[in-house]
């Protein structure tokens, strides 16, 4: 090969994560690669080929992969350190070996690569600096605890330079250096004692100043800081001449010693001890009296107050009542326009308006009675031009009056004697009505009212057509009876014309049975049927109507033929104990051996079977069955190599053509492949037939090396056999070439 590259080495930075490293650049064997590990604080450490780290070279190149990632701050460096042996013999009056020589050559450059690296880690001189003596050649008695350097000359090197001053210099400054420093500390050491016994009088002499306010006209309210006031804080009281502490609990200042005014107070408050006494027993009574003064005084300026006292028991009723009395306000009042407040259903209002009394029915004020004498009552005005409003007198003399409830008036309007609709006018006061838009002069407004009443009890048996109001059927329970002889009692829901209908009918009197039809709480789903749950009370719900049927999974699996064989059955609705069958695509059907019920989904089967492909059948004991989609199941003879494993042969480097052919049988078709990608390194590939062939056996490689490498075989059902084998290379110059 030729050499291109002057690279011979390649660093990278660890991240505790990353495992491979490139290399780019070639190397004779693997053991001519050195591995290096850089730590942050300098500390090299090589690694060791096959325990810390593997090798996959591609002749120009490779990977390094390392058994652990390099840590973060750690340096790889990939460098090549060929070794430095002359291997090549040539024969004399052999043909010349051109690869040899050339695998000779390449590794003479890459050692001059690998010198010339080191060379540009070294100290040099440039080529332009004079330097006239490199070397040198004092021994090593003089050369001992001296400082290497140039000479006075400047010139050439001296190994004798005397570094013990320097050394002492660099111990005098440290010690300086150390002793400013202890005295720094020290200065800083006694600032900082002095300011803290300088806080501390200062805090002392705060909190004395907060303690003791000093003499004052009146209660202070703030101490001397104008912070709050702490609990025994002292004042000396000028205005009284009293010393005062202060109460935090009950935030007040209380004097230490009484005034002179206080102690005459004092002493005749004991002198009249007895009195105070007399008092405090009857201070209920007193307080009694004083919180009812003003009602004291109230009757004292009662001048019937005896008439008041004779009709004590009528008094105390009222008051038992005072609420309902206070409350009749608020329940009947009289005036010309509605209430509008506090209204309650049952609140009474006479309408002076109308004259009428009226009662709220929790929207709107109704009448209590019917304003119209009778049934009905009728009313005709003539219009003038563009009147829209009609009350009062009509052309007969007649006020107009109608009744309203919940603001609908029982009242039917006709302009010109045609009737007119609820939005062609407002008629909601009793009293008039205010057409939508004006009338024409001389047309005919008519009004017919009728007037409400009560409908008095009657037998049911009286009605004998029209509709009941739902309100008026029994509630909760409807009972339809039997005809007390033979009919029981039915309910029959008719169509919407009354010409079909569906009856629900009561069982008959000789099955004895009282119970209830409890309706789901949903609508279910599409082919659910009711059903019960088997109590007196039934709450019926919704069902499948379909039957439940088993269900076995397509989940492949492959057993030996002729053997028997325990496997797992997975799918729904299994029932112990099952009907297991085999149907094999030809269509006979093997029965199971034995079936062991583990749950609904899970069924332990041992069966028996001849070689092929088959479904499996799941019949419960109720009759249902489930087979699965596909053939499931395969009876297969693994498959098994005929080629012995082990080694091939051995094969020269940079051979061509093909290395072994691998044979092995099976029931069923079978392809060969490898296990990994060995083959690479050997730049050898294997057909799905089983060849092995390369185009350059050993790739890059010039020395002898074993290749080893697993090939696997799988058949149609998917089962796979392993074999490892291995082959080596060879190489060996042979010939000789003669130079003159």
């Amino acid at each position: 090969m030729t050499v291109s590259s002057t690279v011979v080495r390649n660093s990278y930075a660890g991240d505790n994560s990353t495992t491979q490293f490139t290399y780019t650049f070639p190397i004779h064997s693997t053991s001519e690669l050195k591995v290096i590990l850089r730590s942050s604080a300098g500390v090299e450490t090589v690694q060791t080929l096959n325990s810390d780290f593997t090798i996959n070279d591609t002749g120009t190149g490779g990977t390094v992969t390392f058994t652990t990632a390099p840590a973060t701050g750690v340096s790889v460096v990939l460098i090549r350190d060929t070794n430095l042996t002359q291997d090549v013999d040539y024969i004399a009056n052999d043909p010349f070996p051109a690869e040899t020589h050339e695998g000779a050559l390449d590794k003479i450059v890459l050692s001059v690569q690998e010198l010339q690296e080191e060379i540009d880690r070294s100290i040099k001189v440039s080529r332009t600096a004079p330097i006239t003596n490199a070397q040198i050649t004092d021994d090593a008695t003089a050369r001992a605890g001296k400082l290497l350097g140039f000479a006075n000359d400047g010139q050439s090197l001296d190994a004798t330079i005397d570094g013990s001053q320097v050394s002492v210099n660099a111990t005098n400054a440290a010690n300086s250096a150390a002793a400013a420093a202890t005295s720094a500390t020290n200065a800083e050491n006694a600032k900082t004692a002095a300011l803290a016994a300088q806080a501390a009088a200062e805090a002392a002499l705060d909190t004395f100043d907060d303690d003791f306010l000093g003499a004052k006209t009146s209660d202070p309210t703030l101490d001397n800081d104008g912070n709050s006031l702490a609990d025994g804080s002292l004042y000396f009281d000028t205005t009284n001449n009293v010393m005062k502490v202060y109460d935090l609990g009950g935030t007040q200042w209380k004097q230490l010693v009484p005034t002179t005014s206080q102690q005459t107070n004092i002493d005749a408050a004991v002198s009249n001890a007895t009195n105070i006494n007399a008092v405090a027993t009857n201070i209920s009574n007193i307080n009694s009296v004083n919180s009812n003064a003003t009602n004291i005084n109230t009757l004292a300026g009662i001048s019937n107050l005896s008439t008041l006292g004779t009709n004590a028991t009528a008094v105390v009723t009222a008051g038992n009542n005072i609420t309902g009395i206070n409350s009749f306000a608020d329940r009947y009042r009289v005036s010309a326009n509605s209430p509008s407040s506090s209204l309650d259903p049952g609140d009474l209002w006479f309408d002076t308006t109308a004259n009428k009394l009226k009662v709220y029915d929790g929207s709107s004020f109704a009448l209590a009675g019917s304003s119209v004498n009778g049934t009905s009552q009728r009313f005709e005005y003539t219009a003038t031009a563009g009147q829209t409003t009609f009350s009062g007198a009509d052309s007969n003399g007649n006020s107009l009056t109608y009744d309203v409830a919940s603001g609908t008036a029982f009242a039917d309007i006709y302009l010109n004697g045609v009737k007119l609709t609820p939005s062609d006018f407002t008629a909601t006061n009793g009293t008039s009505i205010v057409l939508g838009s004006g009338a024409a002069a001389n047309d005919i407004l008519q009004v017919t009212a009728y007037g409400t009443f009560t409908l008095s009890s009657f037998s049911a048996s009286q009605i004998t057509s029209g509709t009941v109001n739902n309100d008026r059927l029994p509630s909760p329970t409807l009972i339809v009876k039997g005809d007390g002889s033979s009919e029981d009692g039915e309910i029959q829901l008719n169509c919407h014309v009354n010409t079909h209908g569906v009856k629900i009918k009561s069982p008959p009197h000789s099955a004895g049975q009282s119970y209830t039809l409890i309706l789901p709480q949903n609508v279910g789903t599409a082919n659910q049927v009711l059903a019960t749950n088997g109590n007196s009370t039934n709450q019926l719900s919704w069902i499948d109507a379909t039957e439940t049927k088993p269900t076995v999974a397509d989940v492949s699996q492959t057993i030996a033929p002729a053997t028997a064989t325990t496997i797992n059955i997975t799918g729904t609705n299994f029932v112990s104990i099952p009907i297991v069958e085999f149907i094999k695509t030809d269509g006979s059907v093997t029965l199971a051996n034995t079936v062991s019920f583990t749950n609904s989904t899970t069924l332990s089967v041992n069966v028996t079977l001849a070689l092929g492909n088959y479904y499996v059948r799941v019949e419960n004991p109720d009759g249902n069955a489930g087979r699965s989609t596909n053939n499931i199941l395969t009876a297969s003879t693994a498959p098994s190599f005929s080629t012995a494993a082990g080694s091939l042969g051995t094969f020269a480097g940079n051979f061509s053509g093909t290395l072994a052919t691998l044979t092995g049988s099976s029931d069923s078709a079978i392809t060969f492949s490898e296990v990994g990608s060995n083959l690479a390194t050997a730049n050898v590939t294997l057909s799905s037939a089983g060849v092995l062939s390369t185009t350059d056996f050993g790739g890059s490689s010039t020395t002898p090396t074993t290749y080893n490498f697993s090939v696997r075989i799988t058949d149609a059902e998917n089962q796979q056999t392993d074999r490892a084998f291995s082959f080596t290379s060879s190489f060996g110059a042979s010939g000789g070439v003669l130079f003159n």
